[in-house]
């Protein structure tokens, strides 16, 4: 079905290929600072449909990631509130802890989602829109739009590697070693902030490795041509 989905989103935005604009618009669009006199020569909407089809694809794989580790995370933090009133009361507060780590958790999720998650809806968006207008008016400039999909492109591949750098890393590990220092000289519960330090820090570094980066190589291989 998401290849279907996909290959659909494809042929959308080629069947706009007929229209006269487009032809002439094959010798103006300019391509990107970066871009190859390959991706010059290739065909304004066939580069259009080619990052629609692959900010789409993986649009699906980071909407996985996002809602799966999102997912997981929030109910480990259920999970440790509803077996608050089933421990011994001096140590609820390290139960406490573990439903605040997880609410962060969630919380990074909402607050700074992937960009594709926003990106690609818009460019199919866009697309659509512009394929009526262009049903009503021959004379539509397709520049334009690809111009967008392609700072879009752009966008996302830098919110991807953004996700990665050290300072990603750093925050994680200060974090969750906050937490065990904060059980630990607060509460003298020295194993349960072990745990819950080592525990976080190992979820939140599985969450960076395990980030979509598949945009990165699809904006290197559009500037290379690939199209």
């Amino acid at each position: 079905m998401a290849l279907l989905a996909t290959g659909g989103a494809i042929s959308s935005t080629l069947s706009i290929l007929g229209s006269p604009a487009l032809a002439r618009a094959q010798d103006r669009c300019p391509v990107p600072e970066a871009g190859t006199a390959a991706l010059g020569d290739v065909d304004p909407a066939r580069r259009l449909a080619w990052i629609d089809g692959h900010l789409s694809r993986a649009e699906k794989n980071a909407r996985l990631w996002t809602f799966g580790w999102g997912g997981g995370i929030a109910a480990a933090g259920i999970g440790s509130l509803a077996a608050v009133p089933f421990v011994a009361k001096e140590t609820r507060v390290d139960w406490y802890t573990g439903a605040v780590s997880a609410g962060v958790g969630v919380a990074a999720f909402v607050i700074a989602p992937p960009a594709l998650l926003h990106d690609a809806p818009a460019l199919r968006a866009e697309i659509a829109r512009r394929q009526s207008d262009a049903d009503a008016d021959a004379d539509a400039d397709v520049c334009p739009l690809l111009a967008a999909a392609e700072a879009r492109l752009v966008h996302d591949a830098r919110d991807e590697a953004l996700q990665g750098r050290w300072y990603i890393h750093v925050g994680n590990l200060v974090f969750n070693a906050g937490l065990g220092l904060f059980l630990g000289l607060g509460y003298h519960h020295w194993a349960a902030g072990v745990v819950n330090a080592l525990a976080g820090a190992a979820v939140g570094e599985a969450i960076i490795f395990t980030r979509p980066t598949a945009t990165i190589d699809d904006l290197g291989d559009y500037l290379r041509g690939a199209p």
